[in-house]
């Protein structure tokens, strides 16, 4: 990168940092937040392992599993409670014991008003480095609570417009061609589909999808192309069966491949275990098209939405995804669905033992409730 395009992205990084940082508008909180706070008493944190059950065994180029270990966090301020998630699929590096480690350390009781949010992140960020998805789970609460408290969900605090929600994707895994054209049908109702690619049966992938439907779709390979001529025959080859973009084509330290395939790729191409948290985005120029944000990569809504500002300065895509999570970090992410090109947040939906009810998915789009916080309530079957 030269050094005056270095200069302007830089410049744009600082504005984007400053933008993201900006508080909620002022008119649906004014009045509410003084009689929220005046009644004092500190915050209160509990937290208790959990594991999800998938409803398919779900296969990437790298692994597979049927489970995926969460931490379920909550935040209690004056009798509200706000919810919060952490989810730890196996290439995080973050477990039910790490995470629990992380939370045992966090002193939320030393605050006794939870809209200083920029305070209460800082410390939390501080406490330790890294655990990014036990930090996305206090985030997360945070933000419930605090929506809670003011009567109103954050995609109106944002100010954004609901009805501007994409489609979501529905995720098809590795699996044999059989399996694949079932899971297709099934997804029936979905007008976007992500199918997972990287081992040595790429093309019977796409080809069994296409067999069965016209939907659009996208492909995630988890970094399971290595040859980057293979990698540009993939991409003509998706590109003539109607795909919109590649997910993490090429393992992330092979940035010099991945900036020759971007720029003779009939796709955009898009990173995802390449990008971590907002100091990871400058980077991203001239090697990606676009960026996939995750809460449990980045450590919540907060620094989502400075990366998606961010990101829009640079001109790049967005894409907003999730881990395998119940709807509570779903939907969390899902109040930030307005300000993206797509979506995948289909995570609550692999899982047969979900704790919350939150978005929808209507026709194949993101239906956001008009609840308070990230919209959640627990489901009845459940003691939260």
């Amino acid at each position: 990168m030269k050094k005056r395009d270095f200069l302007k992205i830089s410049g744009i990084a600082a504005g984007a940092l400053i933008a993201g940082c900006k508080a909620a508008p002022a008119d649906p909180s004014a009045g509410r937040v003084k009689s929220a706070v005046k009644k004092g008493g500190p915050l209160k944190l509990s937290y208790k392992p959990y594991e999800l059950q998938l409803r398919h065994v779900f296969t990437v180029a790298t692994n597979s599993r049927t489970t995926t270990p969460v931490v379920l966090t909550t935040l209690e301020y004056d009798g509200v409670k706000g919810y919060g998630e952490a989810s730890m699929p196996p290439y995080l590096g973050e477990s039910h014991e790490s995470v629990l480690n992380f939370l045992s350390k966090v002193n939320m009781e030393q605050f006794s008003d939870p809209f200083l949010k920029e305070d209460i992140l800082s410390y939390i960020d501080g406490v330790m480095p890294g655990n990014h998805a036990a930090k996305a789970s206090l985030d997360i609460a945070l933000h419930d609570l605090t929506g809670k408290l003011l009567g109103q969900p954050w995609f109106r605090l944002w100010g954004l417009n609901p009805q501007k929600a994409p489609v979501t994707s529905f995720t098809i895994g590795i699996d044999t061609a059989d399996v694949v054209k079932e899971k297709t049908l099934e997804a029936g109702a979905f007008r976007l589909l992500k199918i997972k690619m990287g081992r040595d049966n790429d093309k019977e992938m796409i080809d069994t999808v296409r067999s069965v439907t016209d939907v659009p779709v996208f492909v995630d390979v988890n970094q399971g192309w290595k040859d980057r001529n293979y990698a540009l025959e993939m991409a003509n080859y998706l590109s003539e069966r109607g795909a919109l973009f590649i997910e993490q084509p090429m393992p992330k330290e092979q940035v010099d491949d991945i900036a020759w395939l971007t720029e003779r790729s009939p796709l955009p191409i898009l990173a995802d275990e390449a990008l971590q948290t907002v100091q990871d985005l400058l980077p991203m120029k001239g090697v990606y098209s676009g960026i996939n944000i995750k809460l449990m990569k980045c450590g919540g809504m907060h620094a989502a939405y400075q990366m998606i500002t961010m990101a829009r300065q640079m001109g790049m895509k967005i894409l907003i995804g999730c881990m395998t999570e119940t709807s509570c970090a779903v939907s969390a992410a899902a109040q930030l669905s307005p300000l993206v090109d797509w979506a995948d947040l289909d995570g609550n939906l692999l899982i047969s033992n979900d704790v919350y009810e939150g978005m929808t998915v209507v026709d194949g789009k993101i239906t956001l409730p008009d609840r308070p916080g990230i919209g959640i309530i627990g489901k009845k079957s459940e003691n939260l």
